[in-house]
């Protein structure tokens, strides 16, 4: 599995409806993300430019995207997925630089 980092800000309708955000994570992990393959690691409330960090492992990029557009198209985030790479796969792209 590959790992990856989803940054998400609120909507309008996420704010409206904060109290509800713990319920919503639950449900999205619990069924959508699982039907992609995917699994969340790591859950992080912000301060700053994003309001919430993810970190998620998924079978590859068809799937993130899938599960980019899954948060997104739910109205109360907007989601930013990008490929995370571990430290010993960072190691390894190192190495093969010329």
């Amino acid at each position: 599995m590959k790992k990856y980092l989803v940054l998400c800000n609120f909507t309008e309708k996420g704010r409206a409806q904060i109290k509800e955000s713990p319920l919503r994570l639950d449900q999205a992990t619990k069924t959508a993300w699982k039907a992609l393959g995917c699994v969340l690691k790591d859950f992080y409330l912000l301060v700053g430019e994003y309001d919430i960090a993810i970190i998620v492992e998924a079978p590859d990029d068809h799937a993130a995207a899938a599960l980019a557009l899954s948060i997104d198209s739910r109205g109360a985030l907007r989601a930013r997925v990008q490929r995370a790479y571990a430290e010993d796969e960072y190691r390894e792209i190192i190495r093969s630089l010329s």
